[in-house]
């Protein structure tokens, strides 16, 4: 991943270019490579860079062959070198990125429908000072933008760029377009599913199984080493299954060997430590697994919280593990990593989906999550991943992909108790009796979420820590401390404090998503079962009656009491708040 800053329309007495690169080395961890700016009268686009492809040549900002236009990407553009073969253009690079000025020449504002890949980016042509950004379909890759009070309109990778300086602030939506010219964002991105309409279209395994290998194999585009981020569950397993194959048949990455590398992360003796380690032997890849402590996870907290800027609970007891894990990945050299996110949103693998009541249900509640998962899992992988220069692609996220999946009708994804566990119709299409992509039991596995997956004792000890920090007075006084999405639970008070401490401004807590226990209690949850809704742990674990290892309570789970006392000077995490005694 990248980072990209554009400050676009700027009152020429407000703004210096010592200021730009200030703000612009906030977003450095995304890209360590390299540093571009570039100023044009009152505009200035500013780059971060990570290099996987090209690395040699292709530090941005780029340009058209006359340098009319320039760009600022973050992201890949998969499709890049048939792009470049449909057009007659000298291409100065062979960045993936170059094709998106080439594109604009030709094709105008409606380039962005020929791009296949994950990309923000910002597009300035000279030749009338009009610009546009726009942001790929489900939004893996991280965007915002802000006006500021002198009349320009900025944009950033991460939001710690805007907070000082704009007015107010949000997040740039998925799919969408904003042109300067139009004065205003329109969406580019419209399948047929989008509206909500029931699919009908019959279940080919075939196809499934085909259109998710492109997926994968198209992400393997890379000069530099790369892995997968294994975590022994079916999405993770079937993304490292793919890609070993064609790297074990193909020359596809043969500078960096034929075996593909895996990575995995938990305490020790963790569910997933166990799985990934299994699945890794059976694939033959080179596998490395890494350990932290309960403490070590405790102490990444209000870094992970600066990283990933949210104060989502389950985001955040997700991504602590990941961040933790993407630091010794950068140390062994690897800078691309393939991830699984977007599976369970597309094949309704959530544990609640076992409670939908009908197809209708089943499938428009899929829409929601898929339209969501830039706020929550997509905004997870790319940041945790990002704060050590590493980039995380999704293949189940494909637009190919995700377009084929949303079209089959609901009624083959449901689960049917007996017969049919959740995401069935992904475990059916890979299950080769001839050639096994995975042992069955690794195929048939049930659903485990990362944070209950890295060991179940990290939400126990989470849950510990924040009940030794959050008074029950802080708690009962929480709606007039924070009357916007109220903490419901002391640990989504302590993330609150931590959050507001590094971004105390109201865009930055606009942000994010709210609403009591929003990532278990949705509208769906409450439809189909409301006594399930209500419960506030949004641990997979707390799916009672669903999960192997559901539990009924924290009291049926024991805490740990390994965690060490925080002191009082840590306490002063938000000067609004007082210390728990």
């Amino acid at each position: 991943m990248c980072g990209i800053l554009a400050i676009l329309g700027y009152h020429e007495a407000h703004l210096q270019r010592s200021k730009v690169l200030d703000l612009s080395r906030r977003l450095r961890h995304r890209g360590p490579d390299w540093s571009g700016l570039y100023h044009h009268q009152n505009f200035y686009l500013a780059h971060e860079r990570l290099a996987i492809v090209d690395p040699a040549s292709g530090d941005q900002p780029l340009y058209s062959e006359d340098k009319s236009i320039v760009v600022a990407v973050n992201g890949e553009i998969y499709n890049h070198e048939a792009l470049k073969a449909s057009m007659e253009h000298n291409y100065n690079t062979q960045s993936d990125c170059e094709v998106i000025a080439h594109l604009y020449e030709d094709f105008g504002e409606d380039m962005v429908q020929k791009l296949d890949g994950m990309f923000s980016f910002v597009l300035l042509d000279t030749r009338d000072n009009s610009f546009i950004a726009a942001r790929d379909p489900i939004g893996i890759t991280p965007l915002y933008f802000g006006w500021g009070s002198d009349g320009s309109v900025w944009f950033a990778s991460e939001m710690k760029a805007l907070v000082d300086d704009c007015e107010r602030f949000e997040t740039f939506p998925p799919g969408h377009l904003y042109s300067s010219k139009a004065g205003g964002l329109r969406r580019w991105y419209n399948p047929p599913w989008f509206s909500e309409s029931i699919p009908s279209m019959p279940y080919n395994p075939l196809a499934l199984r085909e259109a998710f290998e492109k997926a994968v194999v198209k992400r393997l585009m890379t000069d530099v080493p790369f892995g997968v981020l294994l975590s022994g569950g079916l999405d993770s397993s079937l993304v490292a299954s793919v890609a070993s194959r064609h790297l074990a048949s193909t020359k596809a990455g043969r500078q960096w060997g034929p075996q593909l590398h895996t990575f995995c992360v938990g305490l020790k003796g963790s569910p997933d430590l166990k799985a990934a380690k299994e699945v890794a032997d059976y694939l033959g890849t080179i596998h490395h697994e890494f350990y932290f402590t309960i403490q070590e996870g405790l102490d990444a907290l209000r870094d992970v919280i600066y990283h990933i800027e949210t104060y989502d609970v389950t985001t955040i007891r997700a991504s602590t593990p990941m961040f933790l894990m993407s630091r010794k990945i950068k140390a062994l050299g690897v800078k691309m990593v393939l991830s699984g996110e977007g599976s369970d949103e597309i094949f309704g693998g959530y544990l609640y989906f076992h409670k939908a009541p009908n197809k209708e249900e089943f499938h428009r509640e899929t829409c929601r999550k898929i339209k969501s998962l830039y706020l929550y899992d997509c905004l997870r992988a790319n940041k945790a991943t990002s704060a050590w220069g590493v980039e995380a692609r999704v293949p189940f996220l494909d637009k190919e992909f995700v377009d084929i999946a949303m079209s089959i009708d609901p009624s083959e994804k449901m689960i049917r108790p007996g017969e049919r566990i959740e995401k069935w119709i992904m475990r059916r299409a890979f299950d080769d009796e001839e050639k096994p992509y995975l042992p069955k039991h690794i195929l048939y596995r049930q659903k485990e979420q990362f944070s209950d997956g890295v060991g179940y004792g990290w939400i126990d000890s989470l849950k510990a820590f924040a009940t030794k920090q959050v008074s029950d007075r802080m708690m009962a006084n929480a709606k007039f401390v924070y009357p916007h999405n109220t903490p419901q639970t002391k640990e989504a008070y302590y993330y609150r404090m931590l959050f507001e401490r590094v971004f105390p401004q109201e865009s930055a807590r606009l942000s994010v998503p709210g609403g009591p226990s929003v990532a278990c209690s949705t509208a769906a949850a409450v439809a189909w079962d409301e006594a399930w809704s209500k419960n506030l742990d949004p641990s997979g674990r707390a799916a009672t009656g669903v999960h192997a290892d559901a539990y009924e309570s924290s009291e049926a789970h024991p805490q740990t009491s390994t965690v060490e006392e925080i002191s009082k000077e840590q306490l002063q995490l938000c000067p609004r708040v007082a210390v728990a005694s």
